[in-house]
């Protein structure tokens, strides 16, 4: 079988950043199988991604920046070797999207695959200088340098459809193999309410602070925070945990509910729901803000979870999980059987092949 070549553009080193390993990286080997034969490049290396989100390392994350710069303009010479370059997010961080120029000029064709809102500065509100550095045009002139884009919500493939023909909703997917349930859905133990995040989405979580504290007045229960920050809630009665691919599953399955809090902002309009479908996948009732197409396109309210809008409804929810059992095994239940039959990766490997076929 003859294969095509797929130079991936990348932000991050493989296996490190979750809109890469959800997304296109856990389909490498059936792309290979399939005739398409996978190269990375990340702007961002090893070394760099240890301090990028860490305070200070300025030196380091100097010159991390100019290896990637570097990095990229030799990518620029082997672009017309490939039969397609997929570029995820962008092609260099900072400043107008000259190198995205470039690799259009020089590429046979281009997939562009973008998982958030990144052209609105609400996004960046907690960082305007790194959002002003960065500049607003790159993702908005990688829709219309693309030969197709690969979105990850509703409202996002409907805001890239301005700029290209050809665009594809896929949503994050999980791997329903490594992450399976063992929950037993009993009040034997105190019940673990959890949330898994990064540094840039521990914000959404603080959003409950006010629910977790009243909450811990009157009923029992543990909160499990799983990340990669310093974190601390005053009032509850918390544990948290670093989070490692390794023990990424068996951390997961300790927990009975998930909570996905988001702000009711244009920006989460491009989130696409990952957290909710990673509980889901190990069968865990899931508590979400009601906020955005792509929630209600992930979770049915009262089916795989309950959606809620205010504080006092976080409340309701949580109390009467933690005091129902047999509520959350037939949440949690459905919730698993959706992520199976629209959310894995076997349901969605056809979709990125697809994609791949239509552009050779």
């Amino acid at each position: 079988m003859k294969k095509h070549k797929v130079l991936f553009l990348s932000p991050y080193p493989f296996g490190k950043a979750a809109s890469q390993r959800l997304k296109y990286e856990q389909y490498f080997d059936y792309f290979d199988a399939h005739g398409f034969h996978p190269v990375t490049s990340s702007f961002v290396d090893d070394k760099f991604w240890e301090v990028i989100y860490k305070p200070g390392f300025i030196f380091q994350k100097i010159t991390g920046t100019l290896r990637g710069y570097s990095r990229r303009f030799f990518d620029l010479f082997r672009l017309r070797k490939y039969d397609i370059v997929y570029v995820h997010l962008w092609v260099t961080p900072l400043g107008p999207p000259f190198f995205e120029w470039l690799v259009r000029k020089l590429s046979k064709k281009i997939v562009y695959d973008i998982d958030d809102m990144i052209y609105k500065s609400e996004g960046s509100a907690m960082n305007q200088l790194i959002y002003m550095l960065k500049g607003k045009d790159k993702s908005i002139a990688m829709m219309k340098y693309a030969d197709h884009v690969i979105t990850c919500t509703p409202d996002l493939n409907d805001f890239a459809r301005q700029y290209c023909a050809h665009c594809t909703d896929i949503s994050s997917t999980l791997d329903t193999v490594r992450m399976f349930p063992v929950n037993t859905y009993t009040n034997d133990k105190p019940v673990v309410i959890g949330w898994t995040g990064t540094h840039s989405t521990v914000p959404y979580l603080y959003l409950l602070t006010g629910v977790f504290q009243q909450l811990a007045q009157e009923r029992t229960f543990k909160l499990r925070v799983i990340g990669n920050f310093n974190f601390h809630m005053d009032g509850v009665d918390y544990e948290y945990l670093d989070w490692n691919k390794q023990d990424e599953a068996k951390q997961l399955q300790g927990m009975d509910i998930g909570v996905y809090p988001l702000p009711t902002d244009a920006w989460v309009m491009g989130k696409s729901g990952l957290k909710a479908l990673t509980y889901m996948t190990f069968a865990l009732p899931v508590v979400a803000t009601n906020v955005g197409a792509a929630i209600n396109r992930v979770m049915t309210d009262n089916v795989d979870g309950y959606l809620v809008k205010t504080n006092e409804e976080w409340l309701e929810k949580l109390r009467y999980l933690i005091d129902h059992p047999e509520e959350r095994k037939r949440l949690g239940q459905n919730a698993r059987q959706t992520v199976l039959d629209k959310f894995s990766i076997e349901a969605n490997k056809p979709v990125y092949l697809g994609v791949l076929k239509s552009l050779v």
